[in-house]
């Protein structure tokens, strides 16, 4: 996919604007009740997402939180792609991934919100949200860290000869990482079964990764160093990440080895909670939120024949189980002090190792 570039009148880098809409794939062959499903998918990420926002402002998230909105495609594709014994590795960005490998929402807020009821007590909070009863084998604070430990779960499965696929996600930052290199490298040599997911929203935190970055495509373009192919696709349209992750997990699952796919997208606001945004020109910002993907695919499955009652019914099923899991989470309880002794490797002597 070729993203159009136009010239920022500063001169402070480029203006990227989002692809125009693939109404070819309105025909593609995907079954009624799967795109019933994405959508379902994509409005629990939005929803939750935007509840979480809600729940920050009010003072009642702990920490501060890294969103998706916008983003939201691309966990969803691959969550209906994914085998549920398949593996996830995912950023500090991590809810919408969390939620659609199928950990439910209420403890997953009361993370967010420091309770012990919440999905690691409450000790993990936003950026550090786990699950391996779900497959979801954390999010990683550290820049590149999980690439690696991706390789290892991805190295047990081929060993044990299960079929899993381990599937890494990662910002486009990731790219100038040395994990990076070192993990694609790593996995090639082995024919490991992972498969690495860059999810450029263009921006580092808070520079454009095309100041800083020799290639156009950071992911795709430094694939063949690698012997992989560069794989790319509209990560914000959920019909192509679906079909792309389908894809690359077969390949990866048949022994052929690990693949990179860039998904090109958009983060509809800043890169947390305490980051206004406005280093992304104006015009920019106002392309890629009219090319938002719920708005995209609910164009989409009006035009197949979906009638428009049938998703208001999804959205309204949404809002209501996210107001559940929120009159949930909020009456979870606080943890007591003796929780912050509990889920430790040592007590910081030398017993632990006699």
């Amino acid at each position: 996919m070729t993203l159009p570039l136009q010239q920022h009148p500063y001169g402070e880098h480029p203006v990227v604007l989002p692809p125009l809409e693939n109404r070819d794939l309105d025909r593609a062959d995907i079954p009624p009740e799967t795109r019933r499903s994405l959508y379902r998918r994509l409005q629990e990420l939005r929803q939750f997402e935007k509840r979480a926002y809600d729940l920050f402002m009010r003072n009642l998230v702990k920490g501060t939180s890294h969103l998706s909105l916008g983003m939201e495609a691309i966990s969803a594709g691959f969550g209906e792609a994914m085998r549920a014994d398949d593996y996830t590795f995912a950023t500090y960005r991590g809810h919408a991934h969390t939620l659609s490998r199928g950990v439910p929402m209420a403890p997953v807020l009361a993370e967010l919100m420091g309770r012990s009821s919440g999905l690691l007590g409450g000790k993990g909070g936003s950026m550090h949200l786990t699950s391996v009863e779900h497959g979801m084998l954390g999010s990683y604070a550290i820049i590149g860290a999980h690439l690696v430990i991706a390789n290892g779960a991805a190295l047990s499965a081929q060993l044990r000869g299960t079929g899993q696929v381990a599937v890494c996600f990662f910002g486009d930052g990731t790219t100038n990482i040395g994990a990076f290199h070192e993990a694609l490298n790593f996995a090639a040599v082995y024919a490991l079964p992972v498969v690495f997911v860059c999810e450029n929203n263009l921006y580092m935190e808070y520079t454009a990764i095309a100041d800083i970055t020799a290639v156009t495509r950071p992911a795709a373009d430094r694939a063949a160093a690698y012997g992989l192919e560069a794989r790319t696709v509209d990560g914000n349209d959920v019909d192509a990440v679906y079909l792309a992750a389908r894809e690359v997990l077969a390949h990866a699952r048949s022994g052929e080895g690990p693949c990179l796919l860039e998904a090109t997208t958009y983060r509809h606001g800043g890169h947390s909670r305490a980051d206004p945004g406005k280093y992304r020109p104006d015009k920019e910002v106002a392309a890629w939120l009219d090319y938002d993907p719920i708005t995209l695919y609910r164009g989409r499955l009006t035009r197949v024949g979906v009638p428009e009652s049938e998703l208001a019914a999804i959205d309204a099923r949404v809002a209501a189980a996210v107001d559940e899991a929120t009159e949930i989470a909020q009456n979870g309880p606080e943890p007591d002090g003796s929780a912050a002794l509990t889920d430790v490797w040592a007590d910081g002597g030398s017993s632990w190792r006699n």
